[in-house]
């Protein structure tokens, strides 16, 4: 119960605030939708910038904790693919875009406050080892299945610059290539600029929260209840599943499993609606999944908190 109260209500109170915010009118649309702007195109991506920067890859790269991870996140994009096909009769785009809702955890937004508040900022190394490859990951992955199904029929060729070129228009991934880049080359950047960029950095997390309730209110749980329960299982169960389960056969240590299962057994991340949204697929089911499995992660994720070390 007390992991509850001090880690996990404190997060959902800031998205909490933006929902009603938006749903009593202190906020409308338009602002909400400059906050997310301002998170999406500037603050995350300089947070994750400021991370990779920073961390010493020798030191956080863990082969066992990323397979941890990225199994349960492919694993999950196949059964929600399949599952939204062969279970409920969705054309394959439809299909494709469910799949990226069960494959893309919230895993800035909610996984990286919800590590902090339980076990400290020393704690988040093994998160940022997972969110240096997160966005390129699930994005290589649902671009290249989506213009694959788009494209049968038709020649190939084309396929890999558009892949590339829907990839590094995405400003996550670009914060986090720059940040790599830096980070590989050793970059000293001028104190100011160091400063300024933590001002930014600070209010990344707390405004994204706000912003994600704001978006959440304008979405009502609609569509098929039988996929977005499918997506919520994935996201809140199975993901997590496996990740303590590769944990424990790869003998994790205790803070690496924490990062792995925590980021498993978020809820799935607005990025799976700005997904259907780009390609015009599945918007109300993945927008009601990304609702429904956000509050009900408020108490998935105390579940995991206490089962974990």
């Amino acid at each position: 119960m007390q992991a509850l109260i001090d880690v996990i209500l404190p997060v959902f109170a800031v998205i909490a605030a933006g929902y009603v915010a938006v749903w009593r009118g202190f906020f409308s649309d338009t602002a909400i939708d400059g906050i997310m702007e301002f998170t999406q195109k500037i603050a995350i991506p300089c947070l994750l910038f400021r991370a990779i920067w920073q961390v010493d890859f020798a030191e956080v790269f863990n082969p066992a904790l990323l397979l941890s991870f990225y199994t349960g996140s492919a694993t999950g994009f196949t059964v929600g693919l399949l599952g939204a096909r062969y279970l409920f009769g969705r054309d394959w785009e439809d299909s494709v875009a469910i799949g990226f809702a069960s494959l893309f955890a919230n895993s800035v937004m909610l996984g990286l406050p919800l590590t902090e508040r339980a076990y400290g900022t020393e704690a988040l190394s093994g998160n940022y080892a997972i969110i240096a490859f997160h966005s390129p990951f699930c994005y290589m992955l649902g671009i290249t299945a989506m213009e694959i199904v788009r494209a049968r029929g038709g020649p190939k060729t084309a396929l890999p610059g558009t892949v590339a070129k829907a990839m590094f228009r995405n400003a996550l991934v670009i914060g986090i290539a720059l940040g790599a880049l830096s980070n590989w080359a050793e970059i000293q950047y001028p104190r100011v600029f160091a400063d300024a960029l933590d001002m930014v950095v600070a209010a990344a997390l707390p405004t994204a929260l706000f912003g994600m309730g704001g978006v959440l209110c304008r979405y009502k749980p609609e569509g098929d209840g039988r996929v977005i329960a499918m997506i919520c299982a994935i996201s809140l169960v199975l993901h997590p599943s496996i990740a303590w389960t590769l944990g424990q056969v790869t003998q994790l240590s205790d803070a690496a499993l924490r990062s792995a299962v925590i980021n498993a057994a978020m809820a799935p991340g607005i990025n799976s609606y700005v997904f259907a949204n780009m390609y015009g697929r599945a918007k109300r089911v993945n927008a009601s999944a990304v609702l429904i499995a956000t509050v009900l992660s408020i108490f998935t994720a105390w579940v995991w908190l206490t089962i974990l070390p």
